[in-house]
């Protein structure tokens, strides 16, 4: 069963209560003990859109769930959350993001793993080597080679324990 890696983030409807919601979701996709959960970290949003900052983090997990099954799972609890796609990059109650499942490379119309831009976003990477800080992508890279002092200073650790 693969190890999976999904990004959290939220900036509306109290985002810490959202990422807390969505960990106690997660847990029931995990098997086992098996969920972790970074620290959670404020950031900036992406994109020209004006909306309030985010919170994220990245939790990681063994499911038995297959790719795409795993994908609806993550939609649905977005969706109970009150999630609704009305702009790319725009304000969202939850989102959640499969980065990685397992070593594997998918690339079908609904999912692309490793996540697109993962390797650019620090508030993917940071909390991500948070949890797995000897990660090797699918790519070979190391995690902690893509991390850099500009991208630790861009991101605010909450003192957030879940």
């Amino acid at each position: 069963m693969p190890r999976v890696y999904v990004a959290l983030g939220a900036n509306l409807e109290d985002p810490k209560a959202q990422l807390d919601n969505a960990v106690t979701a997660l847990s029931a996709l995990a098997l086992g003990n098996s969920l972790l959960v970074s620290p959670y970290y404020h950031s900036t949003p992406m994109g020209d859109v004006v909306q309030p900052d985010y919170v994220n983090a990245v939790a990681s997990f063994d499911t038995e769930l297959m790719p795409l099954a795993l994908l609806d799972a993550l939609q649905h609890i977005e969706s109970t959350q009150g999630r609704v796609r009305l702009e790319r990059w725009g304000p969202r109650t939850l989102d959640l993001d499969l980065l990685l499942y397992g070593n594997e490379n998918i690339d079908i119309p609904r999912l692309k793993v490793p996540h697109y831009g993962m390797k650019e976003r620090s508030f993917v990477l940071v909390p991500l080597a948070a949890i797995a800080p000897n990660l090797i992508l699918p790519c070979n890279t190391a995690i902690g080679s893509l991390i850099d002092t500009k991208m630790l200073a861009e991101l605010q650790q909450l003192g957030i324990d879940h």
